[in-house]
């Protein structure tokens, strides 16, 4: 679950005081690389991704954010500018919290130190996982990959189809799925030509569908044995 999830209630009502509500349409940044920080967002509903600019002018997507995230957090805590650009994917709805209120809610409630930080262990060994079936695996299995991840993170916010079909919920074209696996829009193209026809997804215009989750990941985990 996200950040906010695991607030009670006493500690989302404290979180919300602190700070503003604000809505972002789809395609908004939420915030830019490079920039000072002085807040924090969480989403409260929407989705967002998270990316950082190459020198070659390549957008890298370093990871996708959704209901109940902690997004442009680190630069906050960590006193330094903002490392990536989060862009909503859709309408979002967020909570901005300036940095001092952050600090000050965390130190009013000593647990939720333990919690953000054990964000961030979290991201970074998701991080790693990636790193390593980007080098391991070829793009259809790097792709079954991060499909799978992105249906566990869909199915936390909507049930499975009566089938067990999981509608990916983040609305990324090809072209930014590329971006999450270092790859061409041309070689999503072919990885979920690829998937479709071993019966793992269906696709439609920004939809995919994964039929079969553990079947996906066993596809994916088999290049990386």
């Amino acid at each position: 679950d996200g950040f906010f999830d695991a607030l009670d209630g006493a500690q989302r009502a404290a979180l919300r005081r602190a700070g503003s509500p604000y809505a972002y349409p789809a395609r908004a940044p939420l915030c830019y690389q490079g920039e000072d920080s002085d807040h924090i967002i969480v989403i409260e509903s929407g989705w967002a991704k998270v990316a950082s600019g190459t020198e070659d002018g390549r957008e890298i997507i370093l990871a996708v954010r959704g209901p109940g995230d902690l997004v442009c957090e680190s630069a906050v805590l960590g006193s330094r500018q903002r490392s990536a650009t989060v862009t909503a994917l859709s309408a979002v709805r967020a909570l901005i919290v300036p940095a001092a209120r952050f600090t000050a809610f965390l130190d009013a409630h000593p647990g939720m130190w333990l919690l953000v930080s054990g964000t961030f262990v979290r991201r970074l060994d998701d991080a790693d996982r990636r790193l390593q079936a980007s080098v391991s695996a070829q793009g259809a299995r790097r792709l079954a990959l991060l499909l799978a991840d992105l249906a566990d993170l869909s199915v936390r916010h909507a049930p499975p189809a009566p089938d067990g079909g999981v509608e990916i919920a983040p609305p990324l074209s090809q072209e930014e799925l590329g971006g999450c696996i270092d790859a061409s829009r041309e070689t999503v193209a072919r990885a979920l030509a690829v998937l479709r026809d071993a019966g793992l997804v269906r696709t439609a215009r920004r939809r995919i569908a994964v039929r079969d989750a553990s079947a996906l990941r066993a596809f994916a985990e088999n290049a990386l044995d």
